[in-house]
């Protein structure tokens, strides 16, 4: 081999050789800035508070059974009447009172009627107060029993149950949303500060969705309002 072709693969080597170490370099400084770029702390942060419930929907349900449809029509219109009566007297109005149409079963009509019923008919009516004024229909929910005295047979299974409603949740939103911001970030400083970082700005933030659901089952009335805020922030050395 002459002294030229030594030369020239001495030359490709080293051009080799060097495009090789280029290379590596930008693979260890993408790799570094990729590590850095994902240095980053998911945090939540929770908003709670307990508020009464501003809306009531009062279904009272009432029933008359016997075997002369007409007659237990008449008996059907006058608990109605004393139920509507009830709860005018205690201060509610006619916007806040429904009257629906009354339901009835005929026990010789229907295929899988329990044959021991004593009567064939079974007539079913339904007022429904929907109201703001959730303090006086807790005074009635209480006093129902003076329904019962005046003859009236109340129903009272699940597709009559009370329902208490908090419709306020835009008055305490921003305040909220606000509340568990700050609890999130302070979270975040908290492990930033413990693993020897700093923190940087947000990378991501997500609201969440607000729940409101009831204190307890004996107190529907008091409502849970929750929001759970979620936020990536960036970590710095």
């Amino acid at each position: 081999m002459d002294t030229r072709s030594v030369t020239a693969s001495v030359i490709l080597a080293v051009g080799i050789a060097g495009g090789f170490a280029l290379l590596g370099s930008n693979i260890s400084s993408g790799i570094e800035s990729f590590v850095n770029r994902d240095r980053i702390v998911t945090v939540k942060g929770l908003s709670e508070r307990q508020v009464k419930a501003d809306r009531v929907i009062w279904p009272v349900g009432f029933r008359e059974l016997g075997d002369d449809l007409q007659d237990v029509y008449g008996r059907i219109e006058k608990r109605k009447d004393q139920v509507v009566a009830f709860l005018k007297e205690a201060g509610l109005t006619d916007a806040e009172i429904e009257v629906a149409s009354p339901q009835v079963t005929d026990a010789q009509a229907e295929m899988y009627a329990n044959q021991k019923s004593r009567y064939r008919y079974s007539m079913t009516q339904t007022v429904t107060v929907s109201s703001d004024k959730v303090d006086l229909v807790r005074d009635l929910l209480v006093r129902q029993s003076d329904l019962i005295k005046a003859g009236v047979t109340l129903v009272g299974d699940y597709s009559w149950r009370t329902s208490f409603q908090f419709t306020g949740l835009n008055t305490v939103k921003p305040a909220m949303i606000e509340e568990a911001t700050k609890n999130a970030r302070a979270s975040a400083e908290k492990f930033a500060q413990d693993s020897g970082s700093s923190l940087g700005k947000i990378r991501r933030a997500n609201q969440g969705q607000f729940s409101i659901t009831d204190r307890d089952s004996n107190t529907p009335y008091i409502k849970s309002v929750r929001v759970v805020t979620t936020v990536e922030y960036f970590l710095k050395d």
